[in-house]
């Protein structure tokens, strides 16, 4: 028999004509049904991976940043929300993505298609359609608007773009369609973190849960102004379910799994304005909409939280400088296939154009984008500082959030604020206490300002807005209607969460992704346990290649798959092979007399490995920092730590800029060291003097 197959739309069209063929055949009816029955159940259980992130918060808390663009693209750590939930996304295995904007849509559209013909991490395995809707006022209005587009085709994420994660969402994915086949009503899976209960910030809730199954049984939202003293549970919970686990110490990041039937719950109910209002909704009418909702916990080392408010924008900006959310760190690039910074000791992310003068200071805690200068007198700490921006002599940088194309002159002091793109602050200004500048905002000389929204233009039936200058001006804060939104706990759509970032210290510890226990917090980071596997790993292979006289090549190579086996930045493989190589057995069983000496032989043999790494200036600070940090833990490199960098100096491996450089970054807890180099330095500036001089008489 001879069967022609022309070119189909469809795999079933193709399936009916082969039908048709061979049903004439009797004697492959039994086996071919067998093959068209296998066939089918393949292509059913092939669902696409389907998110829905949304691009808006629906509410005033970031004004006047939102004012004139997306909530999606204000920048965390110089990088727009959208592309952290952009990029969770894609890690856990999700193929198509619905980006849901009610406003500013063409901006959105316009940094979804910029960033696929750059093809950013996320586009390369990931469908990213922006849907734009500019009649939607709340998440209810949004999820009908996607049920009557009818995109959604199954089970789907739903989170906004505000949400920060790094856990692995595909598991809990599974996991909640398994779920929906025991329970044909199951309509959501919840997503919570568990936090300490240092501070409230709105993410809060306090809920029961049926200890055995995961159903959630009662959800209610923290007040972030008041605290309560009591709850009120339902008896019913109690006396219907036999384990019930009463939970306060967990946060919401507004991330769930959704089954098909939530689209058109919404769509019936049009008193759902916010997740809340569907959870409340569905507890209170579980038997009558015939729908339950599970709980799923993220695992202690996996990171969550929501940029709900500044306060939460300044906790997470923290954890995410300090490493909390690994791998998304701005070092290892967020969205992008190449690194942006240069990663130092303290937190210090750097890049590589800084023109950062002498007496500058970068304490702890600091990231500067590309096209920035600094100069002479400034101090920096536990701050960010976007694209093109320029700081002037002598100012104080604290807890500050500076956007793109920022200009800071001469003198002027910046606490616990945000400063909007473009704008330019003259010289002697004192900004502080949660004060937020929009876009294009030009302050003249010597004002305070603290506790105030100022934008570029002046505002709209605002009797109370003040003229600071020509392109600033004041507008109502948020924080003055707190008190009377504080008793609507239900809806995310109030502005009762607004809470200014100068209300916390910056303590790692209680930032929203630590647990009440500090030793449990730390342990939990991935990226400390990843550089100390690291570490050992290079130590391991060094021992083992100076005792055997290995080929240094194979050793670089061994070190080079550790490299990315852990996602080690550059400038940490720098630094950490230099540390190893001063932790070796033969250079730890040196004394003081002989330190030098037992450096150079492992240097005899380890020296292409060395020099592999440390090539320019700024691999020649991680090898300076290197050596510092290994004063701390052996008391022989700490005595001739002086005679070490002139070692270094001697051969080549570090040259004179790089010394001076590295000690002109020291801090006043470094006198020690100081003092150690004094004369070595003196020696260096000297003899580049006297070139210089010979230079001019030639």
């Amino acid at each position: 028999m001879t069967l022609y197959i022309t070119p189909l739309n469809s795999i079933e069209q193709c399936l009916f004509q082969f039908t048709s063929a061979l049903i004439f055949n009797q004697s492959f009816c039994i086996l071919w049904f067998v093959f068209r029955n296998e066939i089918m159940d393949r292509l059913e259980k092939k669902e696409i991976l389907q998110a829905v992130l949304i691009a808006d918060n629906f509410n005033d808390n970031f004004i006047p940043i939102t004012s004139s663009t997306s909530m999606s693209l204000v920048p965390l750590v110089n990088k727009p929300l959208l592309d952290y939930a952009l990029e969770a996304l894609n890690r856990s295995g999700i193929e198509e993505v619905f980006v849901f904007s009610s406003t500013f849509v063409d901006k959105v559209k316009a940094y979804i298609k910029q960033g696929i013909s750059e093809k950013c991490s996320w586009s390369t395995q990931m469908s990213v359609q922006v849907i734009g809707s500019e009649g939607c006022r709340c998440l209810g209005d949004a999820l009908r608007d996607l049920d009557g587009k009818s995109v959604i085709r199954g089970h789907f994420i739903l989170m906004g773009c505000d949400a920060v994660t790094n856990a692995q969402l595909g598991s809990i994915f599974e996991k909640h369609k398994r779920i929906c086949k025991f329970d044909k009503g199951a309509a959501m899976t919840v997503i919570y973190k568990k936090v300490g209960s240092d501070h409230r910030t709105g993410n809060e809730v306090v809920v029961a849960i049926d200890q055995d199954s995961k159903r959630l049984l009662f959800h209610q939202r923290l007040n972030p102004v008041h605290k309560e003293r009591n709850f009120s549970f339902p008896l019913d919970i109690f006396l219907v379910n036999s384990t019930v686990s009463i939970r306060h110490d967990l946060m919401d990041p507004q991330i769930a799994i959704c089954a098909p039937s939530v689209l058109p719950l919404f769509a019936d109910n049009f008193d759902f304005l916010s997740r809340d209002d569907f959870i409340q909704g569905l507890l209170m009418n579980e038997e009558l909409l015939a729908s339950s909702i599970y709980v799923a916990e993220l695992e202690t080392e996996e990171y969550a939280a929501r940029v709900h408010n500044w306060q939460t924008y300044q906790m997470v900006s923290s954890d995410v400088t300090n490493r909390w959310a690994y791998p998304l760190v701005p070092d290892m690039g967020v969205s992008c296939l190449y690194q942006n910074y240069l990663f130092y000791r303290n937190n210090i992310y750097r890049s590589g154009d800084l023109q950062l003068a002498r007496g500058a200071i970068l304490k702890e805690n600091v990231v500067i984008q590309k096209q920035c200068a600094i100069d002479d007198g400034s101090v920096l700490t536990n701050s960010v500082v976007g694209r093109n921006c320029t700081i002037g002599k002598n100012c104080t940088i604290e807890h500050a959030y500076i956007f793109d194309n920022v200009t800071i002159q001469d003198n002027c002091v910046l606490k616990h604020c945000v400063i909007g793109s473009g704008t330019k602050i003259s010289r002697g200004n004192l900004i502080e206490s949660g004060a937020v500048i929009g876009d294009n905002v030009l302050l003249i000389d010597n004002q305070k300002i603290a506790k105030v929204l100022i934008q570029s233009s002046p505002p709209e039936f605002d009797d109370s807005s003040k003229k600071l200058g020509d392109t600033a001006y004041t507008i109502s804060d948020p924080v003055e209607h707190c008190e009377a939104d504080s008793d609507d706990e239900d809806s995310d759509n109030k502005t009762s969460g607004f809470v200014r970032m100068s209300t916390i210290e910056f303590i790692s510890n209680d930032s929203v992704c630590s647990s009440s226990d500090e030793e449990e917090s730390r342990s939990a980071s991935p990226v400390q346990e990843d550089s100390n596997i690291f570490l050992s790993e290079v130590l391991d292979s060094l021992n083992r290649g100076f005792d055997e006289k290995s080929n240094p090549d194979f050793l670089i190579l061994e070190i080079n798959s550790s490299r990315y086996a852990y996602n080690m930045a550059l400038s940490e493989v720098n630094f950490y092979v230099v540390k190893a190589i001063l932790s070796l057995r033969h250079v730890a069983a040196a004394d003081a007399n002989n330190l030098i000496g037992a450096i150079n032989q492992v240097l005899t043999h380890l020296g292409p490995v060395f020099k592999n790494y440390i090539r320019g200036d700024d691999a020649m600070l991680d090898c300076l920092k290197a050596v510092e940090d290994s004063c701390e833990q052996h008391e022989t490199i700490r005595l001739k730590v002086a005679q070490i960098f002139h070692y270094f100096y001697d051969k080549e491996l570090v040259n004179e800029e790089s010394i001076l450089a590295f000690y002109g970054q020291l801090d006043d807890d470094s006198t020690w060291l100081k003092s150690a180099l004094k004369k070595l330095v003196d020696w260096l500036e000297a003899s580049s003097e006297e070139e210089s001089e010979d230079d001019e008489s030639e």
